[in-house]
């Protein structure tokens, strides 16, 4: 059960990077002083990304729940 927990760990961590990276892309776009429209499409391009990440990040730490109730 030890490779359940690492594997969720790994998925944690890649959810997490692609949170920051959401995170980061939206702040720079923010700092472009963008219209409201273009602002409103970028950050929209944005969404799928950041649910996915977060998504990722949850069935990794459900993984390394389960791995450590098992194990």
């Amino acid at each position: 059960m030890e490779i359940i927990v690492w594997i969720g760990a790994a998925l944690s961590v890649v959810g997490l990077c692609g949170i920051v990276y959401s995170i980061v892309a939206v702040a720079r776009a923010k700092r472009a002083n963008l219209p409201d429209e273009e602002l409103r499409t970028r950050i929209a391009k944005m969404l799928p990304i950041n649910l996915g990440a977060l998504f990722v990040s949850m069935i990794g730490l459900m993984a390394v729940i389960v791995g450590v109730m098992l194990g």
